[in-house]
């Protein structure tokens, strides 16, 4: 057996023999390019990149911190409730004082951190940021569709809802059709 390879010729790599050196010596070159344009295209791209990573950057930063305050807020609200149970001590008690104090700081830690309490007393109920929990008689300081308690407050981070307030709304009763008196004659029994 015998091994028959035909034999290849080794290709020349370089210009061929009678090929110009530059091709655009001899005025056959091919469309220029502007480079200018090419760089201030590349440099816009370069730009929208950057822009595009920075508004990401944010976003998820965003994102991170509302988590972490998602998690602070039910120890916000414990920290409410102890500090409405204690509300009957005296003003110069110190434990009242403390918990005065602990309460601004944490409001100026939300207000530092971009967070906007969203339930107020008298403010029209709002069914985007609350959860109506409760029912109240309407009166003259307590009209219709307004927030009378909040229950649990919620918060805004941001422009976006961070947690919803739950709230009791003054409702107008409102009279079924089972309880509303007939104007037809009653029918007695022997009639029928």
């Amino acid at each position: 057996m015998t091994d028959e390879t035909p034999e290849m010729s080794p290709k020349v790599v370089g210009p061929s023999v009678g090929a110009p050196a530059d091709a655009t010596a001899t005025g056959n070159a091919e469309p220029s390019e502007d480079w200018a344009t090419r760089y201030k295209y590349l440099l816009a791209d370069f730009e929208n990149s950057r822009r595009r990573t920075e508004r990401e950057r944010e976003t998820t930063t965003r994102q991170v911190r509302a988590g972490m305050l998602r998690e602070l807020l039910p120890i916000l609200e414990g920290f409410r409730t102890a500090r409405d149970a204690l509300a009957h001590l005296p003003a110069s008690d110190p434990v009242r004082k403390g918990l005065e104090i602990l309460d601004r700081e944490w409001m100026t830690f939300l207000k530092h951190e971009g967070v906007e309490p969203i339930a107020v007393v008298g403010q029209p109920f709002r069914a985007e940021e609350a959860e109506a929990v409760g029912g109240a008689e309407v009166t003259d300081d307590r009209p219709d569709g307004t927030v009378t308690e909040v229950v649990q407050q919620g918060y805004r981070f941001y422009g976006g809802l961070l947690h919803p307030a739950k709230v009791v709304v003054a409702r107008a009763r409102r009279v079924r059709a089972a309880d509303a008196p007939s104007t037809a004659p009653e029918k007695s029994v022997e009639e029928s």
